[in-house]
């Protein structure tokens, strides 16, 4: 019955102006079953985040939601849904006893807060084994969705460009009319280039498994990205990342040597990245991506160096680190100290709830 409700719900938000489809309704059926039901409020984040493309669809949630399963529509629609907002609201309910009974029962539960919400916004270094393996789950349906909406996003931008008709029928005359080649009023805009460098040193070996996940995911959206590690140096790992299975990809990076777990030398591997890459891959159109905690035991001058020469060349340079999640954290360490002046974004990658806030810069350079 759940499950029926559920495809309905789906049809629901589509006649209500969703644009998702036949996957989104099989990832909603996942989502639930992953969080296991549940109460309410994780039930209700496992819809969203599977049924929620864009800004509109994520505000006009809430209110769809109330009237399908808390019986509650809007006057003109209450006659139509009034018996399929009765059967929401008894499963709701039922859900929402199912999670009352068990806090009774084992005195785990944290009052007003889901299993979801707790796995989203927990410290990636706190959590235990007995999570592990669901917020992975959640990880990689999260990150799926972070896909959706990109490549959705993409489309409504590229579809703003006005097509130049008459430059695109004269361009076809010689090929007896046929429209190959679309010209465009003013330039057509190249799609956006990634430059991921990851840290994988010893201090941020409680986050890597995570971030790796988060860089596969990225990569596997944008055509024109690159993806390094380095600890005491630099390691393209572009060639491990194009599996599109996550753990196919990191069973080709463990068989990479490299230094994991090791030392931190920041400023060295991005001069190798400068040396070796940097006429190839920093333009206007990148967006250069930095996952690391700023421990680094090479000297400041050097980062600081380096950073100015990145600076120069690419349209945003984001720094994303852990220990930013901490309540108490301050940059004062000298490479982060030395950095600051040259990052454009600096912000946290301790959670999935912060990894996904990087949607918003990339979103703010390709519109």
């Amino acid at each position: 019955m759940l499950s029926q409700t559920i495809v309905d719900f789906c049809r629901f938000t589509r006649a209500h102006g969703f644009g998702g489809g036949v996957l989104d309704t099989l990832e909603a059926l996942e989502s639930v079953r992953v969080v296991g039901g549940g109460d309410g409020t994780s039930f209700k984040h496992a819809l969203r985040t599977s049924l929620c493309s864009s800004k509109d669809e994520w505000d006009a949630f809430d209110d769809l939601f109330d009237r399908f399963w808390n019986g509650t529509p809007g006057k003109k629609h209450q006659h139509q849904e009034s018996g399929r907002d009765a059967r929401g609201s008894r499963i709701l309910a039922g859900l929402t006893g199912q999670a009352v009974a068990q806090s009774q029962n084992d005195g785990k539960a944290v009052s007003g807060a889901s299993a979801y919400d707790r796995l989203v916004k927990t410290d990636f270094s706190e959590i235990s084994g007995n999570d592990q393996s669901v917020l992975e789950k959640i990880a990689q349906r999260l990150f799926k969705q972070l896909n959706v909406r990109l490549s959705r996003r993409r489309k409504i931008v590229e579809s703003r460009i006005q097509i130049d008709l008459r430059r695109t029928i004269r361009q076809s005359t010689g090929r007896g009319g046929e429209l190959v080649d679309l010209r465009y009023k003013g330039k057509k805009p190249r799609p956006l280039r990634l430059v991921i460098l990851l840290d994988v040193s010893g201090s941020m070996n409680l986050y890597s498994v995570f971030l790796l996940r988060f860089a596969h995911a990225l990569q596997n959206r944008f055509m024109r990205t690159n993806t390094f590690m380095f600890s005491t140096r630099l390691v393209d790992i572009t060639g491990a990342l194009c599996s599109p299975d996550v753990t196919d990809a990191l069973k080709a990076l463990s068989e990479i040597r490299a230094a994991w777990a090791g030392g931190t030398k920041i400023g060295e591997s991005l001069r190798t990245f400068n040396l070796l890459y940097g006429r190839k891959l920093l333009a206007r159109d990148t967006l250069f991506i930095i996952l690391s905690d700023g421990w680094d035991t090479g000297e400041p001058e050097l980062l600081a160096s380096e950073l100015h020469t990145i600076k120069k060349r690419v349209r945003r340079l984001i720094w994303l680190n852990p220990l930013l999640g901490l309540e108490d954290y301050q940059p004062v360490t000298r490479a982060m100290a030395a950095a600051l002046p040259y990052v454009d974004v600096f912000a946290p990658a301790h959670s999935l709830e912060s990894l996904m806030n990087l949607e918003r810069h990339i979103c703010s350079m390709s519109s």
